[in-house]
Order: C-alpha cells, then sequence, then structure tokens
C-alpha cells in the first residue's frame, strides 16, 4: 500500500470516528499512564523511528532492550522468590522449606525493624518491634537456624537489608562456612542500596559518607571473595512504594546506581570487575503497558551510561539486571481477593517486561503478614504464568508493538530529564541531601491520593465497587512473647561465648573503622565470635555517628 492511499484510509476512519464520538463521548477526556504520559486512542508506524538496532538490537547484546540473555525464558526461568520472615529464626526456617517444597526456586529473606537498624532485640529501641515485619536476627546463632537443613551452595538468597548489609552478608558467609560451603560458591543478594533509605524507606543508621563506604567496601571484598554475589539491589520499588511515578523510578534508581558507581571508582576499583555484581529491583505496578516499557528503557539507558560514560568493557557491565516485586501500594484491604488479580496483572507485566527474578505479593499483606495458604497462591500465579500461560515462549513478544514502542521512548526521554537535573546538583547524593527526589515523591503521592479521594482514579473494592458487609479473613498473627524469647537466647548466647575475643575483634573494628581499610574481614572476624548485630552497629556508630533526616 502506498503512503497516500495508508493517508486517505486513515482519514476516513477518524471521520467515522468523530461522527461516533459525537453521539457516544469516549469514558474519559484524557487518558494517561501513572507518569502522565498523555495515551493516545492509536498509535501508528509512523510515530516510531526505523533505527532498529540503535534502540533494540538483539536479545543478550547491547544495548539490552530486548532482554540480557538471547534466549530468555526458553532457556531458563526467572528466579521465583517469594519474601518471607516473622518471628523468630525457627518459624522463617519453617515457611523457607515449605516454599521450596512447593517449588520456589530462591528465598528472600525479610528481616525485623530492629535488624534492619542494627538494634539488638533486647534493645529498648527495639520493643514492641521484635519479629513483627520479618523474622529477628541478633547474631551467627539466629543465622545458623535460620539456614538449617538448608544447603547453600544449591539456593540462592536474596536479603532485604540496607545499613547493616556488611553484617548481614558476614553472618550469610560464616553460616555457609559452617556448612563447608566456599564463599565463591555462593549465590544472591543483598540491597545494600542507602541511598532511597535517605529518599523513600526511612532504616538507614549511618551518614552518606561512611554508608557509602561500607558499600564500596563490600564491593572490593566480594569482587574477590564471592563472586557470584549481587553486591547491591539499587531499588526504585520503595521509591515507588512512596508514590512515585515510574519515570521517577527508572530516573531516581539509575541516579543511585551512577553515585554507587562513581563511589567505586573514587575509591580506586575497576569497573569491570564490581559492576558485573550490580544489581537493581523495580516495583511491578498496575499500569501494564507502562511498566513493560519502564523495564525495557531502563535496560536501554543504564547499557548506553555504562558504555558510553563510565568506559566500561565488559558486556556483564552494561546489563540491567533486576528484580521484581509486584505492588504493596496498590493492595486494598478491602475484597482481599482482588489483589490476587491484581498481583497476576503487576507479574505478567514484569515478565513481559523482562525481569530476571521476582517475587509476588498475597492477597493479605495489606492487612498483615501472609498467612502459608496466601503465599502458595501467590507462588502458583508465577508457575502458572511461567508454565501454562506461553508467553515464556519467545523473547520480548511486545517488541515492535507500536504502543509499548512509544512509551519504552518517552519513559526514557522523561526519566533523562530527570537525570540532568540531579546532575546539575551535582549528582544523587547531594540531590538527596537537598531534598529534591522526596519532594518529587511527595507532591506526587499526594496527587495519587488526590485522585482517589475524588473518583478520578478508580481503585476497585475501595473507591467502586465496594461491598456493604466484608467477610473477615484469616490472618497470620505473630506470638508476642517473641521479644522475650529473643532475650533470653542473647542472654545465654553471651554467657557461652568467648567474650574476651569477641571484645577484641569489636575493638579491631573500632580501629579500622576510624581508618580506611577495609572493613568487611574485620566484621566477618566479629560475626563468627558471636558479636551480635547491635554490639556491630554500635561500634560503627560510636565511629561513624547517625544520620537524621533534614
Amino acid at each position: 500500500m502506498s503512503k497516500q492511499d495508508f493517508t486517505r484510509l486513515l482519514q476516513e476512519w477518524q471521520q467515522q470516528v468523530a461522527a461516533r464520538l459525537a453521539q457516544t463521548p469516549e469514558r474519559k477526556a484524557r487518558f494517561a499512564t501513572s507518569s502522565g504520559i498523555e495515551v493516545d486512542r492509536l498509535y501508528l508506524p509512523g510515530q516510531i523511528d526505523d533505527a532498529y538496532m540503535e534502540k533494540l538490537g538483539f536479545p543478550g547484546e547491547y544495548p539490552y532492550t530486548r532482554g540480557v540473555q538471547p534466549t530468555m525464558y526458553r532457556g531458563r526461568l526467572w528466579t521465583m522468590r517469594q519474601y518471607a520472615g516473622f518471628g523468630t529464626a525457627e518459624e522463617t526456617n519453617q515457611r523457607f522449606r515449605y516454599l521450596l517444597q512447593q517449588g520456589q526456586t530462591g528465598l528472600s529473606v525479610a528481616f525485623d525493624l530492629p535488624t534492619q537498624i542494627g538494634y539488638d532485640s533486647d534493645d529498648p529501641m527495639a520493643a514492641g518491634e521484635v519479629g513483627k515485619v520479618g523474622v529477628a536476627i541478633d547474631s551467627l546463632a539466629d543465622m545458623e537456624t535460620l539456614f538449617a537443613g538448608i544447603p547453600l551452595d544449591q539456593v540462592s538468597t536474596s536479603m532485604t537489608i540496607n545499613a547493616p548489609a556488611a553484617v548481614l552478608l558476614a553472618m550469610y558467609i560464616a553460616v555457609a562456612e559452617k556448612q563447608g560451603v566456599p564463599s565463591h560458591k555462593l549465590a544472591g543478594t543483598i540491597q545494600n542500596d542507602i541511598l532511597k533509605e535517605y529518599i523513600a524507606r526511612g532504616t538507614y543508621i549511618f551518614p552518606p559518607k561512611p554508608s557509602m563506604r561500607l558499600i564500596t567496601d563490600i564491593f572490593a571484598y566480594c569482587a574477590e571473595h564471592v563472586p557470584k554475589w549481587n553486591t547491591i539491589s539499587i531499588s526504585g520499588y520503595h521509591m515507588r512504594e512512596a508514590g512515585a511515578t515510574a519515570v521517577q523510578e527508572v530516573a531516581f534508581t539509575l541516579a543511585d546506581g551512577m553515585a554507587y558507581v562513581e563511589a567505586a571508582l573514587q575509591a580506586g576499583l575497576d569497573i569491570d570487575r564490581f559492576a558485573p555484581q550490580l544489581s537493581f529491583f523495580f516495583n511491578g505496578h498496575n499500569h501494564f503497558f507502562e511498566e513493560i516499557a519502564k523495564f525495557r528503557a531502563a535496560r536501554r539507558m543504564w547499557a548506553r551510561l555504562m558504555r558510553e560514560r563510565y568506559g566500561a568493557k565488559n558486556p556483564k557491565s552494561w546489563q540491567f539486571r533486576v528484580h521484581t516485586q509486584t505492588g504493596g501500594s496498590t493492595l486494598t484491604a478491602q475484597q482481599p481477593d482482588n489483589n490476587i488479580v491484581r498481583v497476576t496483572l503487576q507479574a505478567l507485566a514484569a515478565v513481559l517486561g523482562g525481569t530476571q527474578s521476582l517475587h509476588t505479593n498475597s492477597r493479605d499483606e495489606a492487612l498483615a503478614l501472609p498467612t502459608e495458604e496466601s503465599a502458595r497462591i501467590a507462588l502458583r500465579t508465577q508457575q502458572i504464568i511461567a508454565y501454562e500461560s506461553g508467553v515464556t515462549d519467545t523473547v520480548d513478544p511486545l517488541a515492535g508493538s507500536y504502543y509499548v514502542e512509544y512509551l519504552t521512548d518517552q519513559i526514557e526521554l522523561r526519566a533523562l530529564e530527570y537525570i540532568e537535573k540531579i546532575e546539575q546538583m551535582g549528582g544523587a547524593v547531594a540531590a538527596v541531601e537537598a531534598g529534591f527526589m522526596q519532594r518529587e515523591i511527595h507532591k506526587q503521592a499526594y496527587e495519587t491520593q488526590r485522585r482517589i479521594e475524588a473518583g478520578e482514579e478508580l481503585v476497585v473494592g475501595l473507591n467502586c465497587f465496594q461491598l456493604a458487609d466484608e467477610p473477615q479473613p484469616e490472618l497470620l498473627r505473630v506470638d508476642p512473647s517473641i521479644g522475650r524469647r529473643q532475650k533470653e537466647k542473647l542472654d545465654a548466647l553471651r554467657a557461652r561465648r568467648d567474650n574476651q575475643r569477641t571484645e577484641q575483634t569489636l575493638a579491631r573494628l573500632r580501629q579500622g573503622a576510624a581508618g580506611t581499610e577495609n572493613l568487611m574481614p574485620l566484621i566477618l572476624d566479629c560475626v563468627r565470635q558471636y558479636a551480635t548485630i547491635g554490639e556491630i552497629c554500635g561500634v560503627l556508630r560510636e565511629v561513624f555517628g547517625e544520620y537524621r533526616a533534614v
């Protein structure tokens, strides 16, 4: 068909649509994605350019828009991780074993709030929070219990831990040693992303400068001793949970990633030694096509940054490898079974977007920690997508969609505008200290909430299609005696360990923190002597101080 014929047919179609709209208007005057990208009625070939190799390329090749592996899920499915952790190490170990029996292919550890901010369970600051939102881990003894009977050379483990990430990684290495597993065989991820804690989440301990030192120390140590480990999971997830749009999630995550790369380079590390161990963490949100485009845009942007700006030569340094968790903030306490549908769509978008691992939220997580049944349904959601849907049979199946390619380009364009603003401020650390990203997210969160309350954005079961009488689902209840039991364990630990040797390792850590040497070996020595997380972080607090948000 000639271009003239196509134009004539398009004009005729548009006239027919206009006549119909005069009688029956569309549902809304304006359609847009969650990032405010206007959605046209129709997308046509002329709205995307033909620079295929420059913008898309082949799967497994630069710029990785179509995926980081050449065969993607035809070769190996994504790692199915169900984020789990509550109460004591014994209880969480039981949940881990159950999920592995049900076909889960990787572990993902949720730690309680005291562990996340470096306090022992018997610290007054931990009162009322022990074991509530995750598992309580005070020492190597708890970590040994957590992974009892789970061979660490046969499972990949992700740990959602940030400020004390070095301590928990050291505990994991020490548990592996006791199992006879050398550190070079360990596979997994520590989140270890402190910048997003300052921006959106709040479980920070130390100020930015020493926090960045701990992160680059981990980069250097793992490049030599734990080469299969992802040393950081640079996280847009929590910014999205706090209210960020898809564009902001991409922009702020990549800006943080640039800050970590630059900090490592300033510390004298070789980019092609540490960059292949960087990973990312994205949210799976509700706008199906925008979410798919988000992953594709981020992969292309990161590849270009790493190769063109930072001069990385190893193709593995260019790859944006991402774990996805479905959107917790999208779940409703009202009609919780609706959340199964939301999670299915979000998980499907992540798979079509090319994620490397995936956690699907459980239907009851807006109300409590998930029950065993809810966790199983969430895992089955991934398995049905993987084995029954057919979406894993070809690579990047939505490539070439005029709409998806348009959204991919728009997200990249708008995210780059944000990154340019952040660079003008001096980079991500300076932007965080100035509160820029925090303010942008807060503004968007307010606007989203306003739209929901005004009924401009519909949430099924919340502001439309409500039920007068809702049945109360069965919820998981955490035993309130956990705090007392953890305190008893700590008393017994301190009574049986060699306290003189423990104090010696802590003193050596204090000395090292005041200097410039890599702290990972010193923290590992403390952990092996059963120093607690509170004792280790207490030493670092003495030397580094604590961060206070402005």
